[in-house]
This record gives structure tokens, C-alpha cells and sequence, in this order.
């Protein structure tokens, strides 16, 4: 699936549009996505990493080291 997260696992949530005469019609809520290249010093080379907006304020938060060993151990190759 494209529109996932490498460091949240955050992905689409599905529900319903409601028109203004109340007809239902399905959605699809997709998080906010962007690619981010990261300077990793410990391999020295960069990384670029699909991320929600609210993983890119993490990543800010603790380091792209500590982000990339979260990424890791959720099995995900990087």
C-alpha cells in the first residue's frame, strides 16, 4: 500500500462521505505522506523515508538514529 508510514505504521482509514441530502458514499482518509531524506552518520549515507507528517515531527524529536531502529524493528528494510 502506498500511502503508509515507515516509522507509524499509519495507513488509510475508510468511511463514509455524507452529502448535505444524507447519502452515503465510501472515502478513503489518507494520511499525510511525504518522502524526506535523512543524513544517516552511523552508515554514512543518506536515507529517504516515506513519513506522516506527525513521524516527521517525531523523527525532529529523537534523532534520525533512533527513528531508523524503530523503522528496523518493525520490519522494515531501509
Amino acid at each position: 500500500m502506498s500511502a503508509h508510514c515507515q516509522l507509524t505504521g499509519a495507513q488509510p482509514g475508510f468511511g463514509n462521505a455524507i452529502s448535505h441530502s444524507h447519502r452515503r458514499t465510501s472515502r478513503r482518509f489518507d494520511p499525510n505522506i511525504q518522502s524526506k531524506r535523512y543524513w544517516l552518520p552511523s552508515e554514512g549515507r543518506h536515507v529517504r523515508l516515506k513519513l506522516s507528517a506527525r513521524a516527521i515531527k517525531t523523527v525532529d524529536a529523537i534523532g534520525v538514529e533512533a527513528a531508523v531502529a524503530r523503522i528496523r524493528a518493525r520490519g522494515v528494510k531501509v
